[in-house]
């Protein structure tokens, strides 16, 4: 037992500091309350957790090769892993067959959640025959910094100290503090039986009991109350599985983070690690419009409340991202880990500064689904106005793009304001809508001026006449008449070159071939799906939408890029715009004849 809150983790054992290897990113699953989450590897650890909030420290960190662990598996090392979630829900079970039987363990972050508080629901379970179950809890904050420090039993559980957080852990009564705080205990059940740890960790002192019973009925009843039932889409399960996702990565707050990790390399050892931590407007839009596609749910509201406030705030400087809470995105910096391999330790975004034109075009589309739901209220209005007049100062400026690149006349940026103007000026109809007719009408002109092809196809910049499969979504939704050449010729431009066994890349990477410098973009291969919907060709949009929703993990999760030589996830995960665009695609495509095939 250690009472000293200075200890470092590196007095610690070599052998206590860092978690076993990690997995390839598909065995990874997640759990998640909107305010943080987690991810469960096969042996039953929790590999990486934030607390209280997504973009705090981690406190499990072995995914980036750190200290600590949260690891609930068989004593029987010789088993078979498994699992799956409960329906329309981020509630997973894992599951082990060993030689004796099988075992399984149920977890969710509990919800409705608490912003500076998380409570980590796990019930063991004897499945067929008993089950001995080992239990190792080492909580290491601010990535691994500080290990649990005043661990003590106060006769309703375990409590304990890492940095300023503060910890209890009920279920574990036999456990003995071994280094650096450090609980271990194995946990007999018999066949049939049942048995709950919760372990809490917060920002204060919290005296309510930890009831694990009321725990699971109210995360079992928010979840059934959030997921909207999807049988009238292309892809049911899949489709309840995607709002899940993006329910879970959504905070009470509002804010959507992109992904729950950071650091998760796109390519080994090429320095392409970022932090996903945050909620970029662009992928808040995406989500928002997904299920506007389906219906007026929940998450409809939360998006457009959130990009409501933060154009209000900050007009024409509109940042990309921001916290959920909508702070600022801090600076980049490294962390004193290992890092995933092929990977760095990278927190914090430089993308959060960049003027990206797109994402004012993207949050003008999301007003104009609201108020196409009857859900755009007088801020949300006010915003619109803001976006429009941020549009019309800017749109002939260079800018970073969709892809974060260097400032360039891109036509994705500009296509996506056409849409947005012309979706809100339909929407909206006020006396201004003429007027934002006119703009669109304007910056067409000169983006058809400067960005098509002598070929007939847009190309992806003003000074840049290779092929980009962000084209495909402004195309997909309006930015031209599907009767327009340039559609089919885009996409037939981007599908000659941007395309492999059936998957999209983003764009060329010089002479590089394709998956060589990157992985295809599962974005891109909902996008060509749309695309090719909107083109009228409801066949081929099904073939490319079940081709791209292939490449997920055993999980259902989908990671930003697919390897598709190695038949890998690449990225930070999940990666909710992909689950948005699968959503959207699922529910599009549902009410075309040939997606009627495609339902399971």
């Amino acid at each position: 037992m250690t009472n000293d809150d200075s200890v470092n983790a590196s007095s610690a054992p070599a052998s206590e500091q860092a978690s076993a290897s990690p997995w390839v990113l598909r065995d990874y699953a997640l759990i998640a309350d909107g305010e943080r989450g987690a991810l469960v590897g096969p042996r039953g650890e929790i590999a990486w957790m934030c607390a209280p909030a997504w973009h705090d420290a981690a406190v499990f960190s072995g995914l980036l090769g750190g200290p600590g662990a949260y690891r609930v598996s068989p004593c029987d090392s010789s088993n078979v892993w498994g699992g799956y979630y409960e329906d329309g829900t981020l509630i997973r079970v894992s599951r082990w067959v060993t030689a004796d039987g099988i075992v399984s363990c149920r977890e969710a972050l509990a919800a409705p959640a608490d912003t500076g508080r998380l409570v980590l629901l796990r019930q063991i379970r004897a499945v067929r025959g008993d089950a001995r179950v080992r239990v190792d809890l080492d909580v290491r904050g601010d990535f691994g910094r500080h290990p649990m420090a005043h661990v003590h039993h106060d006769g309703q559980g375990w409590c304990a100290r890492t940095g300023p957080l503060h910890i209890r852990f009920t279920g574990a009564d036999d456990a003995r503090p071994g280094p650096c705080g450090r609980l271990r205990t194995e946990v007999h059940v018999l066949e049939g039986g049942v048995h709950d740890l919760v372990l809490e960790i917060g920002n204060r002192v919290n005296d309510a009991r930890l009831d694990a019973s009321a725990l699971w009925e109210a995360t079992e009843g928010w979840w059934d109350a959030a997921v909207p039932d999807c049988a009238d889409t292309a892809a049911p399960r899949d489709t309840r599985m995607a709002y899940a996702v993006l329910h879970g990565l959504t905070s009470t707050r509002g804010g959507m983070v992109a992904a729950a990790t950071t650091s998760l390399p796109e390519r080994a050892d090429t320095g392409r690690d970022y932090d996903y931590r945050y909620a970029w407007i662009r992928d808040q839009c995406y989500a928002g419009l997904a299920v506007a596609a389906h219906g007026p749910h929940p998450l409809l509201e939360r998006a457009v409340r959130f990009v409501s406030e933060r154009v209000l705030a900050d007009g024409p400087h509109l940042r990309p991202a921001y916290t959920v809470g909508g702070e600022a995105v801090p600076e980049e910096q490294l962390l004193p880990l290992p890092g995933y391999p092929g990977g760095s330790d990278r927190i914090g975004n430089r993308a959060g500064r960049q003027f990206q034109l797109d994402v004012l075009g993207e949050a003008l589309q999301l007003f104009a689904a609201a108020a196409r739901h009857d859900l755009l209220d007088t801020r949300g209005a006010a915003a619109a106005q803001v976006a429009v007049e941020a549009v019309a100062g800017h749109w002939a400026q260079p800018d970073a793009g969709l892809w974060e690149l260097e400032r360039r006349w891109w036509t994705h940026s500009r296509l996506c304001c056409v849409v947005g103007l012309r979706d809100l000026a339909r929407e909206l109809g006020t006396p201004a809508a003429p007027t934002w007719s006119r703009l669109a009408e304007e910056i067409l002109t000169e983006t058809r001026a400067r960005c098509v092809h002598h070929g007939g196809h847009w190309q992806r910049a003003a000074d840049d006449p290779g092929p980009d499969a962000a084209l495909l979504l402004p195309l997909a939704r309006g930015a031209v008449h599907p009767c327009d050449p340039s559609l089919a010729l885009t996409r037939a431009h981007v599908a000659r070159h941007l395309t492999d066994d059936g998957y999209v890349y983003r764009f060329l990477h010089g002479r590089q071939p394709l998956g060589e410098a990157e992985g295809v973009f599962l974005l891109c291969g909902f996008m060509m799906a749309l695309a090719a919907r909107a083109e009228g060709r409801e066949a081929e949009a099904v073939r490319w939408f079940e081709r791209t929703r292939s490449a997920c993990g055993p999980a259902g999760l989908f990671a930003e890029e697919y390897d598709v030589a190695q038949r890998q996830l690449r990225g930070n995960l999940p990666q909710a715009f992909v689950h948005a665009q699968l959503l959207e695609c699922s529910a599009r495509l549902a009410s075309s004849a040939g997606a009627a095939v495609t339902r399971w």
